[in-house]
């Protein structure tokens, strides 16, 4: 891996740790200050409305900022909102700072997938952007059981000092090794936001959402439904989370492979596949063996969708690539956001936990009709896409 497209996936493994490990200590948190699980839930959500404000606005109001000090800048806000989840002395100081350490994320994320992809070879898009989404998968397979398994016996605030320092670490690394280079935008503000009138970029933009709420409800409470339903010990949460990464980790890299030769009809066939892996582990979830084994399949699902995602919409908005990647990481924000409030819901107000499972599968497959509208799409002659507005969702 070139060493410039490492530092970048060093930094995003740094900020997805940070984003998803609260999923393994959300019993910690939970315990800690006195709320209910839903509650803690809603941590996860913070975080993504976080990304879901910023991914515009900052973007927007940095687009003409040079690379080298955005990047700096971008990482020193996340570091401190880390600290500060540290240090948070409430769950309300707490709940604000996690919103703040979302809010520089999804600029991030996009500079780092325009950077790469600007020095990727022609054809080998979806594979760099893989590359730099490692960075996501590795968070899981590593970041996130570590945290877990340091708030455990370290107490939940050490895990969020430690991302806070691995990520000051991996921002030298970036300094080091990426090269410096011009703003993201040089022209008008409305220029770079007429591209969300394209309806091939929205529509590329509503698949992550749509696509991801789904396994995102699913993830953001597994440490209860691996304990409360599968009957693991809490132990035993880091290492099925591993098993959960190390599906993540192959997964990416064989969607990056799948999105580069086919984009459409591989993100429609996996995402048909995720929402039969979802129901399967519904169906199954009392069974500890059959469990573990539906979570690796999960997690490799999962992240297999996220690099043809991610080109999808690099290809449908060539005229403001880091913009439109930006709202993209919100659209799956979205999704986060959605996800820790139904959940919630789903086990206070509606079926239980239990049923979370088949929520996600239903889910899924509302992604699945949007994947399958773009593909017909897709296969229409542009001059019928372009004259017939009214057959679009």
């Amino acid at each position: 891996m070139p060493r410039p497209v490492l530092s970048l996936m060093l930094v995003v493994f740094g900020l997805t740790t940070g984003e998803f490990v609260i999923a393994g200590i959300l019993p910690e948190v939970s315990a800690d200050l006195a709320v209910s699980i839903p509650a803690a839930g809603r941590l996860v959500t913070a975080y993504a409305l976080g990304m879901i404000i910023g991914a515009p606005l900052v973007t927007t109001v940095t687009a003409r900022v040079p690379r080298r000090p955005l990047i700096t800048g971008l990482i020193t806000v996340s570091v401190l909102g880390n600290l500060a989840s540290a240090l948070a002395p409430g769950y309300g100081v707490l709940l604000a700072s996690r919103f703040a350490a979302g809010l520089v994320v999804a600029t991030f994320f996009a500079i780092a997938i325009a950077t790469s992809v600007s020095m990727a070879p022609a054809g080998r898009e979806a594979s760099t952007v893989a590359k730099v989404a490692l960075g996501m998968n590795l968070g899981i397979v590593l970041g996130t059981p570590i945290g877990t398994f340091v708030g455990q016996h370290l107490g939940w605030r050490s895990t969020f000092a430690a991302i806070a320092a691995f990520t000051v670490m991996a921002l030298a690394l970036v300094l080091r090794y990426v090269p410096a280079g011009p703003p993201a935008a040089t022209g008008s503000v409305r220029g770079e936001l007429r591209v969300f009138a394209g309806r091939d970029v929205q529509l590329a933009i509503a698949l992550t959402a749509v696509g991801n709420v789904g396994v995102v409800t699913v993830f953001t409470y597994i440490a209860p439904l691996l304990t409360d339903v599968s009957g693991f010990t809490e132990d035993a949460v880091p290492v099925l989370l591993l098993v959960y990464g190390a599906g993540a980790v192959i997964g990416n890299l064989l969607g990056g492979r799948l999105a580069d030769r086919a984009l459409m009809p591989s993100l429609t066939g996996l995402l048909a596949a995720l929402a039969v892996v979802l129901g399967l582990f519904w169906a199954a979830a009392e069974s500890r063996a059959l469990t573990a084994t539906f979570t690796f399949a999960i997690g490799a699902l999962a992240f297999a969708i996220i690099p043809g995602m991610q080109t999808r919409v690099l290809a449908t908005a060539g005229a403001a690539p880091t913009l439109a990647v930006a709202v993209n990481a919100a659209g799956f924000q979205v999704a986060a956001a959605f996800a820790g409030w139904l959940g919630g819901r789903v086990i206070a107000d509606g079926p239980g936990l239990r049923s979370l499972p088949l929520t996600g599968a239903l889910l899924t497959a509302a992604g699945l009709a949007i994947a399958v509208h773009s593909l017909r799409r897709d296969r229409r002659p542009a001059k019928t896409r372009s004259q017939s507005p009214t057959l679009d969702m």
